[in-house]
């Protein structure tokens, strides 16, 4: 009885400890981000290219940041299915399920330890996150808040298209990140079975129906080059300029899946206060060429996708894997993490914020110091 007590006890402070550390880790890595990203504002306006890839870089490290957070608690990751190394450096858009708060963590730890891929990376996601404590830097980062609901959908699919527009072609993004399900499944569940019922579609218990307008939008934005061009061409009666490949080239279906049906979530991750466990991800790759560009199309598409995301997970929660459930068979691969470039990076977010503080700290000394002594004279 003691004993239990006791680990109790010790468990309580762990997670105390651990989330006090997590506070005090944004309180320096993400406003030094935020203040090297506003000192290299002139070379923004001068030579916007080298920005943007010194942006990449410092958006990478970030997402080191986070990747310290669950590696550091014990949640591993586990890759299965296709082999996408052949495409980290193509044009991509991910599509995933989206079941908790922790997912975008776990996408980003698995992002964190693949080169090339976080620095080139467009996220999309709920407008709410732009409130959290890394909303500051998806926002600098050129990220896209989506907002939900039928009322702003279209208006917002708008914004989506002039985003990718402005922000993803002219910075030579490569993939794209998006949640179909348009929120928590335990949100959308009752919802979804309800369309499904009136539409007759398949009534779904581990995913939510996904909703085709932003992938829709993103096919239709970033299709191939050759075929903007000409109609730029026929539009304005000149020759067009743009060479630059911008299609999408690949569709990565990821399934993500949690031990016995239980969600990571953000708590989770910031408390440490799960036992340590696998999440494995599962990856099809699809030509962008089979998928349709037709809305009605496309959409039936989507939704036998995330038919067969139903079947891999209801396997996955029974058998603890989805190898044989796919034409691909490609051994289970561990996600690792470098420990070294996690302690180099705390060195270098550290260091910057002393000396960001210590100026701030200095300034404001000097400000006082002038203000009293005006005060003085004004008394003499």
């Amino acid at each position: 009885m003691k004993l239990r007590i006791i680990g109790k006890i010790v468990t309580l402070l762990k997670c105390v400890v651990r989330t006090a550390f997590m506070i005090l880790n944004s309180v320096y890595y993400i406003p030094t981000y935020a203040v090297w990203m506003m000192l290299l504002f002139p070379v923004k306006i001068y030579q916007p290219q080298v920005y943007w890839r010194i942006e990449g870089l410092f958006f990478h490290w970030l997402l080191g940041m986070v990747s310290m957070w669950t590696w550091s608690a014990g949640y591993d990751i586990i890759e299965q299915g296709d082999d996408i190394q052949k495409i980290i450096s193509e044009k991509t858009l991910v599509i995933a399920n989206h079941q908790s708060t922790g997912d975008v963590a776990i996408l980003m730890t698995t992002f964190n330890a693949k080169p090339n891929v976080a620095p080139n990376l467009m996220w999309i996601m709920d407008r709410v996150f732009k409130f959290t404590n890394f909303g500051i830097a998806s926002i600098l980062h050129q990220d896209f808040f989506i907002v939900s609901g039928r009322e702003r959908r279209e208006e917002s699919l708008k914004q989506l298209r002039k985003h990718l527009k402005d922000s993803y072609i002219p910075r030579d993004r490569k993939w794209i990140v998006l949640f179909p399900e348009g929120g928590l499944l335990y949100k959308n569940r009752e919802s979804s079975q309800k369309y499904a019922k009136k539409n007759n579609l398949p009534i779904l218990e581990n995913v939510a129906l996904p909703k085709v307008g932003a992938m829709h939008t993103i096919l239709e934005t970033l299709r191939p080059a050759r075929s903007r061009d000409a109609e730029d061409q026929r539009r304005n009666n000149r020759p067009s300029m743009t060479a630059a490949n911008t299609e999408i080239s690949w569709i990565l279906d990821v399934t993500i899946g949690y031990p016995d049906d239980k969600p990571l979530t953000a708590v989770n991750i910031a408390t440490g206060s799960r036992p340590p466990f696998e999440t494995v991800l599962f990856y099809r790759l699809f030509p962008s060429s089979v998928v349709p560009r037709e809305r009605e199309q496309l959409s039936t598409w989507l939704y036998d996708r995330w038919a067969e995301k139903e079947a891999l997970l209801e396997n996955f929660y029974k058998h603890g894997t989805f190898l044989g459930t796919n034409r691909s068979n490609r051994p289970s691969s561990k996600v690792h993490q470098d420990l070294l470039r996690f302690l180099v990076l705390h060195l270098f977010f550290i260091t910057s914020s002393y000396i960001y503080y210590s100026m701030l700290a200095y300034m404001l000394s000097c400000i006082c110091v002038k203000k009293s002594a005006v005060s003085n004279e004004e008394w003499i």
